[in-house]
């Protein structure tokens, strides 16, 4: 079957790692299904893929199809999501909490093909009002998003939130659920481009990075690690939430651990979500007739380019490949 893959993991040039061509097809086991696929999108995990980077405590396994998420349909023709996080067959509760836990082009292949196996779970029917386009984009970016949001900042309507970054898939998500929830959402940015993104989706507060704020906010999520992380620490209010959930520019920081003492402000970390918060997102989604960004719709064959996009930190909002 056709396969966007990584062939080998490279560190340093991560698009010669990538490879556009022929993989088997999936063997499906007791319990999965088969789902053929119409749309995946693009996330920073596959350029961290094609690098040779995991969370996973064994080294990834080459050839690897890449793709955390997609949507498309099984063989009786019933559309479906796909919920990215696996893990131990007999964990109850959190499922990014179990010790096990992976997500799709880690220890399973991924979904940039033809064809995937899936947990039969893991393929959520598609939600009445919701497009199969714009499902293929939430299971990493926005679930992600959804859960750094609601379940770990906890804000209501009318505080205020920092977002670090304005045009990427997860800042965009920030973005459109913070506003349709009543939430303040304040944006840094890099430049002028991203400022105009952020404005055309609502934000009125826009800031240069690392610019000091008028005052300090409610929260503040941090999808960019250690180019971002002083700012943050200097931008959330006393007894503040500083949620991180991404290290697009790295992950060894140097922080005042004093200030977060003195000021306490609670750092949590988060990664994906639930089944569950994967299901309320969605119903969030259709409920406030919520419109993903998209930046670009690609052919799977095409992907080459969008890849090195990504890398080089040019893209607006998610790309999504067809097939």
């Amino acid at each position: 079957m056709f396969a966007v893959y990584a062939s080998h993991a490279n560190i340093d040039d991560p698009l010669k790692a990538l490879t556009i061509g022929e993989r088997p097809d999936p063997i499906i086991p007791e319990g999965w299904v088969r789902v053929k696929i119409t749309h995946a999108s693009l996330n920073r995990h596959d350029i961290f893929t094609l690098r040779g980077i995991t969370g996973q405590p064994q080294p990834l396994a080459f050839p690897l199809i890449l793709g955390n998420d997609g949507a498309g349909t099984l063989d009786d023709g019933t559309q479906v999501v796909i919920y990215p996080v696996m893990g131990t067959d007999d964990w109850h509760g959190d499922e990014t909490l179990d010790p096990g836990w992976h997500i799709f082009s880690e220890l399973e292949q991924g979904t940039m093909a033809d064809y995937v196996a899936v947990p039969r779970r893991n393929a959520i029917p598609l939600p009445a009002g919701l497009s199969v386009l714009d499902a293929s984009l939430l299971g990493t970016a926005w679930l992600t998003a959804y859960r750094a949001l609601f379940t770990k900042a906890r804000l209501c309507p009318g505080q205020t939130l920092l977002v670090q970054g304005a045009s990427g898939g997860m800042s965009t998500a920030l973005i459109k659920m913070g506003l349709a929830a009543g939430i303040d959402v304040w944006v840094t940015t890099r430049n002028d481009n991203g400022a105009a993104l952020a404005e055309s989706l609502g934000v009125k507060r826009v800031f240069r990075s690392n610019e000091d704020l008028p005052r300090r906010v409610d929260a503040v999520i941090d999808n960019v690690g250690v180019a971002s992380i002083t700012h943050s620490l200097r931008s959330v209010r006393r007894g503040g939430v500083l949620v991180i959930n991404g290290v697009t520019t790295g992950h060894l920081a140097e922080v005042d651990l004093l200030r977060i003492i003195v000021e306490q402000i609670d750092v949590r970390g988060t990664i994906m979500g639930t089944h569950d918060e994967m299901k309320a997102m969605m119903n969030y989604i259709v409920t406030n007739e919520i419109k993903p960004v998209i930046g670009q719709i690609v052919p799977m064959t095409d992907a080459r380019d969008a890849f090195a996009e990504m890398i080089d930190g040019r893209t607006h909002g998610k790309t999504v490949f067809t097939r």
